[in-house]
């Protein structure tokens, strides 16, 4: 598949993140699945979503403690690839 497919996968997650985010640990799952589809096929990751996959380990980690910047980050990412 595509890098630009790819991209407009995760776009469509990101947007979903953003309209009904009902269960946000699934999207993440599956977020990071996507992510983890683009490094596997030797496909480069833009700076942005490297951050942005460490940021979501970060979220979903028990022990990490509440940061605010990690949660701008966040939702700066998904407002600006969300969009459909």
């Amino acid at each position: 598949m595509a890098f630009e497919d790819q991209e407009a996968e995760l776009g469509l997650l990101l947007g979903r993140m953003q309209t009904a985010p009902q269960d946000p640990h699934e999207l993440y799952q599956q977020i990071r699945l996507k992510l983890n589809e683009l490094k596997a096929f030797g496909m480069p990751l833009p700076a942005d979503l490297v951050q942005f996959e460490r940021d979501l380990e970060a979220e979903l980690a028990a022990e990490a403690p509440e940061d605010a910047e990690r949660r701008r980050r966040i939702e700066a990412l998904v407002t600006r690839r969300g969009q459909i």
